[in-house]
């Protein structure tokens, strides 16, 4: 992968109609929709956010792809990893974008793959109850073949991003899946029979409650030893899982009495994006250059406010020092979201 520093930045499919969104959200529903009808719901809310450079582009477009893979190089990205939905018995959504960067070849622009393995349902889907819209399903050994088989030409694919030599591979929910040894054990035996060395496995650490709040180098000891080979740490609900009974009480007010999402200052927030387990040879932090989940949940959403350019750098000037001294292999970070200001001073520092 080089010597240099990589930066790997998540990829939302999510932008272009498919059947199940135009019945589940009515006809021609992307998540353009959700940005569009944004409002701003405090003072200094910067909200709807209009997209400049590509617009409200439709990933249908090859030469939206290509434009995003240019835009993404010019500002020091070295690749994109696509969130990639297999929801069991070969169900899958949001697949045609990924599937035409394979089969055209184009954009020539590194890649790997993240199976985002959640049901939809909820406020993180912009559902304001537990109706389960699609779930996910773990059926067992020969869905998990089917679904290395059918990733497996993209595994196979001279741009796929590779560590060690291995395709790498992150996991959303890892605790989701049952018998997760055995489901790595798998697919690692099924890359050795298909000529690849492996599937360099990352799970996601998105929230400590998820771990039962477990320390981060005991949740990290405990996924390399059940088979990942790296962790990211994402870290933007860390601040709010910290709340205590009177904040918590705050905030409810605020959201069912004045309507607001909960507001943390992104210069708070940001205090905990990096940490001291970063250094690891086996943990892969996270940029996160803001965040605000209103435009899909409104007043159930939470929002890092006043984000400045200044913040942003030192933030990114941390996340580098972690992995700065790591092989050259390693020397990898994955972008969480994106603004459009910040991803120069990225470019800067590289």
């Amino acid at each position: 992968m080089g010597n240099k520093i990589k930066i790997i930045a998540f990829y939302l499919p999510q932008f272009h109609p498919i059947p199940e969104n135009d019945k589940w959200w009515g006809k021609g529903f992307t998540e353009w929709t959700n940005v569009g009808k944004a409002k701003p719901l405090f003072r200094g809310h910067y909200q709807p956010r209009v997209p400049a450079d590509l617009g409200y582009y439709d990933l249908r477009i090859p030469e939206v792809r290509e434009s995003q893979a240019n835009m993404a190089k010019s500002f020091g990205i070295n690749g994109f990893c696509y969130w990639h939905y297999w929801f069991g018995n070969g169900k899958r959504l949001l697949e045609r974008p990924f599937n035409e960067v394979l089969q055209s070849g184009k954009p020539d622009f590194p890649f790997c793959l993240a199976w985002a393995n959640q049901s939809w349902q909820g406020i993180s889907h912009g559902i304001p109850n537990k109706k389960v819209l699609i779930e996910q399903l773990y059926p067992g050994k020969d869905d998990y073949i089917n679904h290395f088989n059918s990733l497996l030409s993209a595994f196979k694919d001279s741009r796929y991003i590779r560590i060690n030599d291995k395709p790498v591979f992150v996991i959303y929910k890892p605790l989701d899946i049952p018998k997760i040894q055995e489901f790595i054990l798998l697919w690692n035996n099924l890359a050795l029979q298909n000529g690849l060395k492996g599937i360099f496995f990352i799970a996601q650490h998105q929230s400590r409650q998820i771990f039962n709040n477990a320390p981060e180098n005991e949740t990290l000891e405990y996924l390399i030893n059940n088979g990942f080979e790296a962790v990211n740490f994402v870290r933007t609900s860390d601040l709010g899982e910290k709340r205590g009974i009177f904040l918590r009480a705050i905030h409810k007010f605020s959201r069912e009495i004045l309507g607001k999402p909960m507001i943390f200052s992104y210069k708070e927030a940001s205090e905990y994006f990096s940490q001291s387990i970063d250094f690891s040879m086996n943990a892969i932090p996270s940029i996160v250059p803001g965040w605000d989940h209103t435009p899909r949940s409104g007043k159930y959403g939470v929002v890092f406010s006043k984000t400045t350019p200044e913040l942003f750098k030192q933030h990114v000037e941390k996340i580098f020092l972690s992995v700065i001294g790591k092989p050259s292999p390693q020397r990898l970070i994955l972008l969480k979201s994106g603004m459009n200001g910040p991803k120069v001073i990225i470019w800067n520092l590289i």
